[in-house]
């Protein structure tokens, strides 16, 4: 999964930060003197977002050695910025003329934060195997139902997460064209419409899979999923993968087209509908999926029954919620600890509860993490004191 960011636009409120933007105008005290500290010449990581592993009172610069633009109660940053604990010249509040700031006249920077929403397709075997059930034969639920009930009934997974996920459906088999698909295009609150999509078609004719990951792959091509969002591709099926005529096997074609997909950004998820899938063809669509390493094993899925079933789709789809708050700005990593994050009201607790993953990302954790997934609309905020975050 991924950070499961299009954006489960959590009901977040603002974050709450202080201080402004960084001085443009410090020098680096490390350029031009005829002693410079040790830190000086130390190398450090000066892609955005990554942490700061220069000593205190130093930050990254650009040509990836460690800086000092200024020293905490130093004179470099003049009379209108002041020198944060990286070292950095920061504007006082106010701009020109202002005096460095305190916790009495410090003004508040409001942030906002997104979480990442993935958008989910869900590509449903529709094949005439599919009225059969978990047992073989035609007596009792189909599987085709069970799939119905996981996804769309009353605890269905797109009933529960319909408002934290960008869902969209694709049926597919044989007919006139090879492969013959019905689809409700990827949306928030979908669940009216695959629901609809589901119940309106019936199992029939063949298992074209490898053709129906590549219209999938052509969906998202032509129809992208929101900036931020990882693509992401549910396969349901219940047996091994034919041409449109049945007269071949496809398994070779269908991790090739897996492949494929994981190539161009899209993640792909199998999950057999029952136990008809041999093993070593899940194993090779999984890791093909996602472009697993040689040598070493992604999960994928099997619901031998409509309970299992069921878990297992929420298995794979929660698993794509990101607990990631990403924010309008930054945060100085060495004050992470001093700030205040709530859920719904409730203090957590850093380090436990919550961590800075990078200078603009604040990552819940636990059963945090938890509550943020399972409850419709959650309220985050976060304070930070004077000087631990900058606007951008």
């Amino acid at each position: 999964m991924v950070r499961f960011r299009s954006a489960l636009l959590l009901a977040v409120s603002s974050l709450t930060f202080a201080c402004g933007p960084h001085q443009e105008g410090g020098v680096d005290q490390c350029d031009g003197t005829a002693t410079q500290p040790a830190a000086c010449t130390q190398t450090c990581d000066q892609s955005v977002g990554a942490a700061n592993t220069c000593p205190a009172g130093f930050h990254c610069t650009p040509d990836g050695l460690c800086g000092q633009q200024c020293t905490q109660g130093g004179t470099e940053c003049g009379a209108t910025a002041h020198c944060s604990t990286d070292g950095t010249c920061i504007d006082n509040p106010g701009g020109s003329g202002g005096p460095e700031p305190d916790a009495a006249t410090c003004a508040d920077l409001h942030f906002t934060a997104t979480a990442v929403i993935p958008s989910i397709e869900l590509l449903i075997d529709q094949s005439g195997s599919m009225k059969e059930n978990f047992a073989g034969g035609t007596g009792g639920e189909s599987k085709y139902t069970a799939v119905h009930d996981a996804l769309v009934g009353s605890t269905g997974v797109v009933t529960e997460l319909e408002s934290k996920i960008y869902f969209g459906a694709m049926l597919y088999t044989s007919g006139n064209t090879c492969p013959t698909t019905k689809a409700t295009p990827r949306a928030l609150s979908n669940l009216a419409n695959i629901k609809s999509l589901i119940e309106a078609n019936m199992p029939d004719s063949n298992t074209p899979t490898p053709e129906a990951i590549n219209a999938v792959v052509a969906d998202f091509a032509a129809n992208p999923a929101p900036a931020g969002s990882p693509p992401i591709i549910v396969l349901a099926t219940d047996g091994l993968p034919n041409t449109c005529d049945g007269t071949a096997v496809q398994t070779g074609n269908s991790v090739f087209a897996a492949g494929a997909a994981h190539f161009v950004g899209i993640n792909l998820y199998i999950l057999s509908v029952g136990d008809d899938v041999a093993d070593q063809h899940l194993q090779d669509m999984a890791n093909a999926g996602v472009g697993e390493p040689f040598g070493q094993n992604a999960p994928f899925y099997k619901g031998n029954d409509p309970a299992s079933l069921q878990a297992a789709f929420q298995q794979i789809i929660a698993s794509q919620i990101s607990c990631d708050l990403t924010l309008n700005g930054m945060i100085d990593p060495s004050q992470a600890s001093s700030g205040t994050v709530t859920l719904d009201g409730v203090t957590l607790t850093y380090g436990t509860d919550w961590t800075l993953t990078n200078p603009t990302t604040v990552t819940l954790t636990g059963t945090a993490c938890t509550t943020l997934k399972t409850t419709p609309n959650p309220s985050v905020d976060a304070t930070f004191p004077c000087g631990a975050g900058v606007l951008m």
